[in-house]
């Protein structure tokens, strides 16, 4: 997990890990958290002096969440708002094209399957050709488009939540000096 140098206004210096930020503000001082909704821990100080053992806490729940919620997902849930189809969002289509040496065209429906750390995956689905078209066949297929989605989307998820918690043990590790303190 990414950790950045703090400086806070009383000069003392801080490794902060990615997910909390410092609020220095009139009497308001300490570090929140943003993971899983927002949390403040506060100083209890006007001088800073209560900063380390605030960030302590703040770490010691930021783990705590990472270990117990899935990690936060960039993958689009919605279709795009510009997305003229009202199809799921990594689907599209149907796509009607003609092969090289067939006299009929097919239709099929294009499916982006994410992987995470990993360029994502493209498939199609096949649907019909001119002849075998219809209505019923366009919803099996995209039915199947969709549980093929909802099948990477769930793989993604798994793995960026391992992921993610992986880092948290390396964070706890790095930071073990500092969350003994708290």
């Amino acid at each position: 997990m990414n950790t950045r140098d703090v400086v806070i206004f009383s000069g003392e210096h801080f490794v902060v890990p990615q997910c909390i930020q410092r609020i220095d503000h009139l009497s308001t001082h300490g570090w929140q958290l943003r993971y899983g909704g927002t949390k403040l821990f506060s100083d209890h100080s006007q001088d800073g002096s209560g900063a380390r053992r605030a960030l302590a806490m703040a770490t010691k729940e930021l783990l705590k969440r990472i270990a117990t919620l899935p990690a936060p997902s960039r993958l689009r849930r919605t279709p795009s708002r510009k997305k003229q189809s009202d199809l799921p969002s990594g689907i599209s289509g149907p796509i009607v094209r003609q092969r090289a040496g067939s006299r009929v065209r097919d239709c099929s429906f294009a499916v982006t399957l994410p992987r995470f750390g990993e360029t994502p995956l493209a498939r199609s689905v096949y649907i019909g050709t001119e002849n075998t078209y219809t209505v019923e066949r366009y919803q099996e297929a995209l039915e199947r488009a969709v549980a093929l989605r909802e099948k990477a989307e769930a793989a993604y998820q798994r793995a960026a939540t391992k992921e993610r918690r992986a880092q948290a043990q390396t964070l706890k590790a790095q930071m073990s000096g500092l969350l003994g303190k708290a």
